[in-house]
């Protein structure tokens, strides 16, 4: 388990969601995860550093840092992706918006 490591949740539909929790932390029992929603379901008019988009498994995705939230760490199974080495900055720019508003 990592940061920037990409899940499908199980029973929900597949949706995806973002391990955002600083790998430090990884013997906690539970992970901060941003979900991922499809871009052709987002709405239009956003804020695009809030809200950036990512390509995950050859698909477009809007990360949704508001809809934040903590699961338990034996939720979160086999990665799909780790967006670090494409999406890193966006991920911190958007967490640091979220939470200090620049």
């Amino acid at each position: 388990m990592a940061r920037f490591d990409v899940y499908r949740l199980p029973g929900r539909s597949g949706m995806l969601v973002v391990d955002v929790q600083a790998d430090l932390l990884s013997d906690l029992m539970s992970r901060v995860v941003v979900p991922l929603e499809a871009k052709s379901s987002a709405r239009p008019e956003r804020l695009p550093r809030l809200e950036p988009e990512f390509r995950v498994a050859g698909k477009d995705f809007v990360f949704k840092p508001t809809d934040i939230a903590v699961l338990p760490s034996n939720v979160l199974r086999d990665p799909v992706a780790n967006i670090e080495a494409d999406y890193r900055n966006e991920v911190v720019a958007a967490l640091d918006f979220l939470f200090f508003g620049f």
